[in-house]
């Protein structure tokens, strides 16, 4: 962790405002845009201040066309600016998917080099607000598939900032989610419980100047010798609170980059538990978690001790009145962790 600078109590939104406030003060071909980010600050207020500080140059409103936001901010970045763009959530990014997936992905490898797309597209993603099944999506699998693109999805006001901070000043196309229902404060899934604020966790001490935490790096958030659960987002959440209920002695592992992956520290730790859960909030088919089991399967066979498990969302659009009964809570990822242990 920073230490070398001063530390202030953030919520991931605040954290994610202080990053991006840094860079616009730190680099001037650092822009920031999407829709209502400008003066209203971002639905979630996320870039609330920053017009008023760097003028409407720098953050500014955009229309509502999210292949128009992606369009241009791939030729800004072509350019030499480091665009950071603003998806309102991240069902919306689907009418910007060619614009993504043909030009931003492909552009330095169809360009031999020439060019490149540093631009950082921001999406706040997941449930557990009641939001329904248009607001609730975690689509990061369908960005994990495409090559060049870099898919990062951080747990905590800390690493948020220090992920967004690295992001921004990569050279690569970097698609930032944003668990929103860790905005405020850490959620283990038991939606029946007040929810504690970042201000009363260790978690939301965040440096306010310039840090980064590197991308294609894990953090280790509960050590352990029974069974590696690997998750990402809020599953990290609930599943250090599963692995506390259920006794299990489980090292939790928070990916934080999703692609490129830290497959060495994965590996490392499947090899010494010798048994593996994998946990996401998206649906099951095809979903990120699927490409997780391969890899463990592929690198540690010989060392596995039971079958691989995944708790994961299920095959269904997001509902909105049996929100809980989706949503992979702390209950499912116990009894998949006494499986692998019974197995």
């Amino acid at each position: 962790m920073a230490t070398d600078m001063p530390v202030s109590r953030m919520t991931m939104i605040q954290a994610l405002r202080s990053a991006m406030d840094v860079m616009l003060a730190r680099d001037p071909k650092v822009v920031v845009f999407g829709e209502d980010v400008g003066y209203f600050g971002g639905v979630f207020r996320c870039t609330e201040g920053l017009q008023a500080k760097y003028g409407s140059q720098r953050v500014f409103d955009a229309p509502i066309s999210e292949g128009g936001l992606v369009g241009a901010a791939v030729g800004m970045g072509a350019y030499g600016l480091r665009p950071v763009v603003e998806i309102q959530f991240a069902d919306y990014f689907y009418p910007a998917s060619d614009q993504i997936v043909s030009e931003a992905a492909r552009l330095r490898h169809r360009s031999a080099g020439d060019f490149t797309a540093p631009l950082t597209l921001r999406m706040p993603c997941g449930g557990g607000i009641y939001g329904g099944q248009t607001h609730s999506q975690s689509p990061e699998a369908l960005f994990t598939h495409v090559c060049g693109l870099r898919t990062v999805m951080p747990s905590n006001p800390y690493d948020a900032k220090g992920l967004l901070i690295a992001a921004i000043e990569n050279d690569d196309p970097v698609i930032f989610l944003e668990p929103k229902r860790l905005y405020n404060g850490p959620f283990d899934g038991h939606h029946e419980r007040p929810v504690v604020p970042w201000s009363q966790h260790p978690a939301g001490e965040v440096p306010e100047g310039h840090y980064t935490v590197p991308l294609e790096s894990v953090r280790i958030t509960r050590p352990g010798a029974d069974v590696t659960v690997l998750a990402y987002g809020t599953m990290v959440w609930v599943s250090e609170a599963a692995a506390a209920e259920s006794g299990v002695d489980a090292e939790v592992i928070d990916l934080r980059s999703l692609w490129p992956l830290d497959l060495d520290a994965i590996v490392a730790s499947v090899k010494k538990t010798r048994r593996c859960v994998v946990v996401h909030e998206a649906t099951r088919t095809c979903g990120f978690g699927a490409e997780l089991v391969a890899l463990v399967q592929e690198h540690c066979f010989y060392h596995l001790e039971s079958p691989i498990e995944r708790v994961t969302g299920w095959d269904t659009p997001y509902p909105h009145a049996l929100e809980w009964h989706y949503f992979p809570g702390p209950a499912r990822v116990a009894a998949a962790l006494k499986r692998v242990m019974e197995n």
